[in-house]
């Protein structure tokens, strides 16, 4: 076994690997950027190097940086965890060059599944079904339109390299076809550096059903089940579940045997998915798509029906021994669901959020338990990919899973920082989910009926009670400026406002204390139970739940939504009128990758000004003015939220401009 094993990766899957080290004694060394300098990986870890500054082609791309922290550590090998460097075949032999063991399979294996087009000529060639399509290196936009015919539409364009979702599209027109292509060139360019393209024909209703397989270095390979990930929103994975509700247990023995032939067809060795789409009309009839060369993010839902350690397999089989059970050996046992937790906005259309996190919960008990690198004082980056957590539960039923995960995401906390937990359990909830109905279209259809929590009167009171308790326990009445005087208190007034919503809430009054809104008033009263949980009592109702106090906010954990409520201050003039702003504002911290208008251009209501790109999502910001544009960005740089892009100075109107004159 190695005594010392350097971790390329970051976040959550370092913190992983890294617990699976110490269990086995094995010291463990990570890396960072200047942006992770603080990040948990690196205190977790028995000693960290830095890599060199944020940007990841800078950082954890730079191979020769990772091999060098590699020689200054003494690691005998390298485990690269998923995504930067771990389907890099390149990097493989590099490690082996450098007599340092890549945790992983052959530079051989990484280069032929790296390659969605060589990987279905290889496993076609073997008999494992392959969805039906044009697959040729090097075909240009010109030819694949004319191949469209042959596909058949609705068709799904596919980057050859790389995986996630990222450069996929699916075309329903001809007439779609050029734009979308020219998008995923531009997508897998910059996600993978090959911008290769080949169509494949769109299954109606997919199931996204993938399985594990492990392979030793001595011909043994098996399968440790299937996993469910066909909740997907933009092709990216969302919730996944261990085993499939789809499959019998006849499907199940032919898509396992389907993957072991595939993990042979390439001499495979260590821990890998093969990924197959099955109809949901058709659910004993599957196809290739692709096999991962690594360990996946879902990877901990397997773990939990199977009851063993993939990290510790693979690092027993990249040191050579052979795996210690056979396939008759394997048991699924109960069921287990995943959800990503994600720095993004799903109320407002899943924008890429970050910033600093001021305070974190994890939830506990029974079948939980959380894969994370957040921690209090954390600064999300929007340089990486947005994935902060991972909730996975466990339960004896598929049903018992998912209550606890409901449960358990209704605890999740991450204050500072806006995330998808609400909105991945109101998911876990739909009738779909419930019954197992599952597609990767679901979330698309279903989304529009989501309706995110907004504060109500009584998160408004609640935080009025607890802005005022707090100034009271930690100014004592003397200090306070509010008019404060001997006799009967006057009730102080808060003017608050969460979005668009607003509230003006009285706390005070003569007697006991009291909060009041729209001159209704109740009794209240309010108890500190710790840093972050508060309970609440108005008009005798109780409350306890967690809440982060700011100097003049308070945010609210309701259900897993977090509601953010502060002194109401003035908005802009615009805005506050209801017209249309002129400012074009960054709805998120990223990187302008594209300017589509010059300086001085007239622009028309709806016109594309400015790409924004963060965690890997373009977003693009649209003029809501007619008008002459002032660029205040340009390629290239770097911005915040709530940055203005642009201004647009509004066209002037008058008799011969006006709608509808002449």
């Amino acid at each position: 076994m190695f005594h010392t094993v350097l971790i390329a990766n970051r976040g959550e899957i370092a913190c992983r690997i890294i617990r699976t080290l110490r269990e086995l004694g094995i010291r463990s060394v990570a890396v960072y950027s200047d942006a992770d300098a603080g990040a948990r990986h690196v205190h977790l870890a028995d000693t960290a190097v830095r890599l060199g500054p944020a940007p990841a082609a800078q950082s954890y791309l730079d191979a020769e940086a990772v091999l060098e922290a590699a020689r200054q550590s003494g690691a005998d090998a390298i485990h690269p965890g998923y995504g930067f460097l771990a389907e890099n075949a390149g990097f493989a032999l590099a490690c082996e060059a450098a007599g340092v063991s890549f945790i992983g399979p052959t530079s051989e294996a990484i280069s032929v599944m790296g390659d969605k087009i060589t990987a279905k000529h290889a496993v076609e060639a073997r008999g494992v079904p392959t969805v039906p399509g044009v697959a040729r290196s090097g075909m240009s936009d010109a030819e694949l339109a004319a191949s469209a015919d042959e596909v058949g539409y609705p068709l799904l364009i596919k980057p050859s390299a790389g995986g996630g979702g990222k450069g996929m599209h699916v075309v329903d027109s001809e007439s779609a076809l050029i734009p979308a292509l020219t998008a995923a060139r531009r997508e897998a360019a910059a996600s993978f550096g090959d911008d290769t393209l080949f169509l494949e024909r769109y299954i109606s209703h997919p199931r996204h059903i993938e399985v594990q397989v492990l392979a030793d270095a001595h011909g043994a390979v098996v399968h440790l089940g299937e996993r469910e990930c066909s909740l997907q929103r933009r092709h990216q994975k969302v919730i996944e579940e261990a085993p499939s509700p789809l499959l019998d247990e006849r499907t199940r023995e032919r898509i396992g045997a389907a993957a072991c032939e595939t993990a042979r067809s390439v001499g495979y060795r260590g821990a890998g998915t093969v990924e197959f789409i099955v109809s949901a009309d058709a659910p004993d009839e599957f196809f290739f798509m692709e096999m991962n060369t690594r360990l996946q993010v879902e990877h901990p839902v397997t773990e939990e029906v199977t009851g063993l350690d993939l990290v510790e397999q693979q690092l027993r089989v990249a040191a050579g021994e052979p795996l210690g059970f056979a396939q008759a050996d394997v048991v699924l046992r109960g069921h287990s669901f995943e959800a990503r937790v994600y720095a993004e906005d799903p109320a407002s259309g899943f924008l890429p959020t970050g910033g600093h996190v001021a305070s974190v919960q994890h939830p506990r008990g029974d079948g939980i338990r959380v894969d994370t690198a957040l921690e209090d004082d954390l600064d999300v980056s929007t340089d990486y990919d947005p994935m902060l957590a991972k909730v996975i539960s466990w339960g004896a039923d598929r049903e018992q899973a998912r209550r606890r995960l409901v449960a358990a995401l209704g605890e999740t906390a991450v204050f500072g920082v806006v995330t998808n937990v609400e909105f991945l359990r109101m998911l876990l909830e739909l009738p779909d989910v419930v019954a197992g109905r599952l597609d990767t279209d679901l979330i698309a259809r279903e989304l529009e009926g989501f309706s995110f929590a907004r504060a109500e009167d009584r998160d408004f009171a609640e935080a009025a009670l607890i802005l005022d308790a707090a100034a009271t326990r930690d100014t004592g009445p003397w200090a306070r400026r509010d008019g404060w005087r001997l006799g009967d208190p006057v009730p102080r007034r808060y003017a608050l406002r969460a979005g668009d919503e607003a509230r003006t809430v009285s706390v005070g009054g003569a007697g006991v204390l009291t909060v009041g809104i729209d001159a209704h008033e109740q009794s209240a009263g309010v108890v500190f139970l710790d840093d972050t949980r508060v309970s609440v009592d108005i008009g005798g109702s109780v409350r306890t739940f967690s809440a982060l106090r700011g100097e003049e906010s308070v945010s609210l954990l309701r259900d897993g939504a977090v509601i953010d409520i502060g002194i109401e201050r003035a908005r802009h003039a615009a805005d506050a009128a209801g017209q249309a702003d002129p400012q074009l504002i960054s709805p998120m911290p990223g990187t302008v990758v594209v300017a589509r208008v010059a300086d001085g251009d007239t622009v028309q209501v709806g016109d594309e000004i400015v790409v924004v790109e963060a965690m890997k999502m373009e977003h693009v910001v649209r003029s809501a003015v007619a008008g002459t544009v002032s660029l205040r960005v340009a390629p290239g740089e770097t911005v915040s939220r709530g940055q203005t892009l642009a201004v647009v100075t509004p066209a002037a109107s008058g008799p011969d401009t006006a709608p509808g004159a002449g």
